[in-house]
């Protein structure tokens, strides 16, 4: 079907109807409305080239992808950049992948906004001091980030992210609650600013129980199974070993799970186990042998909700939610119980 036809079909002028498609504020939402239905009855597809002419637009979104040997592929990520895409594809947008290894990065960003193949950007896995975020404020392009820096002066750009101090503090106070006096901590990598919150917010509620956060108890590493599972065996060698452990990912929790099931300990009974939940499909808490306790904020709705402000700026329709902070929940199972008596 040629927009022609499409504008006879929607009795609308083929103007009216490029307009609508293309985001320009004067078409009504009605109209809008009904030709975005039509695209999806009819399978229209606009002229890209065209398009970019009529609006100066290219109708993507850019990525950066680092790239690196020894740089495992993550599970986190892809549930996100689903989240991303499904309220992509709703507005006919697309995403321009651009690898890079970490240390070119900065060369990068500047060469896929001087392409012109992007109408905006966005970087996730925040760093303490994040010089990425300098830079974009430096660029002539709507941008995102997901996350924030943590020793970077007052927040001067737009950001979606979750309280992860609110979080493991939450987590940890209810350990203490139930008596858990020595806690581990199972955490990614520790320059990431939500790895450095999640542990301030742990040590937050130690330190108001008049407790000491043990450092020899927090381990950071990347965040999937197999470092769940050398950490965990970390803890349980100490001579005075934790009784509760958090865990900054379900993925980290799984290996930690298959140590305590190997040594015959029971989670909830023997030791406590609290993981953060991005409610990853394949990975549900509720169904590990033991269900677990969780903090959960769901990375998919992040990644939805990171599209759909970036497409609103591109489309000039505004980001009145410049920053955002989410709070997450905390869902009780059955593997946190009351403090084992050693």
């Amino acid at each position: 079907m040629k927009l022609k036809q499409l504008s006879e079909m929607l009795g609308l002028s083929q103007t009216t109807v490029s307009r609508a498609l293309n985001g320009f504020p004067e078409v009504s939402a009605e109209t809008r409305s009904r030709v975005m239905k039509a695209v999806r009855e009819t399978g229209y597809r606009p002229n890209r080239a065209a398009q970019r002419l009529a609006t100066g637009r290219a109708g993507s979104l850019g990525l950066v992808m680092p790239i690196a040997p020894g740089l495992d592929s993550d599970v986190h990520f892809g549930e996100f950049l689903a989240g991303l895409g499904e309220e992509a594809v709703k507005h006919d947008f697309h995403f321009v992948i651009n690898p890079s290894a970490p240390e070119d990065e900065e060369s990068t960003f500047r060469r896929l906004v001087a392409s012109g193949n992007v109408d905006a950007l966005y970087i996730a896995y925040v760093r303490r001091d994040d010089p990425r975020i300098a830079l974009l404020n430096t660029l002539n392009m709507p941008f995102m980030v997901h996350g924030r820096a943590v020793d970077q002066g007052p927040h001067s750009y737009p950001f979606l992210d979750i309280d992860n101090t609110g979080a493991f503090y939450n987590a940890a106070r209810l350990l203490i609650q139930l008596g858990h006096r020595r806690i581990g901590l199972i955490n990614g990598p520790a320059h990431f600013a939500f790895a450095i919150r999640r542990e301030k917010g742990m040590r937050k509620a130690l330190a108001e129980n008049g407790l000491p956060f043990d450092e020899r108890l927090a381990h950071n590493g990347l965040m999937t199974d197999d470092f769940g599972h050398q950490a965990m065996e970390m803890l349980l060698e100490e001579p005075e070993p934790p009784t509760a452990v958090l865990c900054s990912s379900t993925v980290l929790a799984l290996g930690a799970v298959r140590v305590l099931d190997r040594r015959g300990l029971k989670v909830g009974r023997d030791i406590s186990l609290i993981a953060h939940d991005d409610e990853l499909p394949m990975l549900k808490p509720e169904n590990f042998s033991v269900p677990l306790t969780t903090t959960r904020s769901s990375l998919r709705a992040a990644g939805a909700r990171i599209a759909e402000r970036l497409i609103n700026r591109v489309l000039q329709h505004g980001d009145p939610a410049e920053q955002e902070l989410w709070r997450t929940e905390l869902i009780l199972r059955e593997s946190t119980g009351p403090a084992p008596v050693r």
